[in-house]
């Protein structure tokens, strides 16, 4: 609730079949894993039970995995700030799957970790700024 009071976008915790639509952010709920499914023309969540993927649920590689297979080339994947490695092997899939992928750059980073890992296994294209992140996306996007 806070984010979606402090952003342009919608923002709302994923539940199954939520439509991924333009101007609307999906946070992963507590405890559960976040994964996108294509149908179509038209890409949905699905929130999962699951076990823990590197410690963690939800995993930002199972969700960036699940992005890979189901969009592929039609995908931007971002890493950014975090400790530990989750999301690096995931991010690398989708960056061999044609997406474009970004990384938070290490001085902006408050704990560069995670998107360290993902710049040494070749998983992000280009590192940003946090600062421009956002139009980076908007850039990639347009």
């Amino acid at each position: 609730a806070r984010l979606d009071n402090l952003c342009n976008i919608s923002v709302k915790e994923a539940q199954n079949n939520d439509r991924v639509v333009p101007g609307l952010a999906l946070i992963a709920p507590g405890g559960k894993h976040l994964l996108l499914r294509r149908r179509g023309a038209q890409y949905f969540a699905e929130v999962v039970d699951g076990p823990l993927v590197n410690r963690h649920r939800p995993s930002v590689d199972v969700l960036f995995r699940s992005v890979a297979k189901s969009a592929g080339a039609n995908a931007l994947g971002v890493i950014m700030t975090g400790m530990g490695d989750d999301g690096a092997a995931g991010l690398l899939e989708m960056r061999n799957a044609g997406a474009r992928t970004l990384a938070q750059d290490e001085e902006s980073c408050v704990v560069y970790g995670m998107p360290k890992e993902a710049v040494l296994r070749g998983a992000v294209e280009k590192s940003v700024p946090l600062t421009s992140i956002a139009r980076e996306i908007q850039q990639q996007l347009g």
